[in-house]
């Protein structure tokens, strides 16, 4: 696995533990969620999925242009 690709999914792991993280912060905060358990699993996963890819995206820029 190439250091560009572990990054990004580590990215990718990180934006879909913080969505998750927030989310039972509302939760305890007794804020109605439109979403159940299973509903927040799947925006995380598809959340970290975009993290992810952008993340792959943009490093490349990056270090293309020198700035990462």
């Amino acid at each position: 696995m190439t250091p560009r690709r572990k990054s990004a999914l580590l990215w990718g792991a990180v934006g879909a533990l913080a969505f998750l993280v927030l989310a039972q912060g509302a939760v305890l905060a007794s804020v109605r969620l439109p979403v159940g358990f299973l509903g927040m699993l799947g925006i995380a996963v598809a959340l970290g999925a975009v993290v992810g890819g952008v993340s792959y995206l943009v490093e490349h820029r990056l270090t293309g242009k020198g700035q990462a």
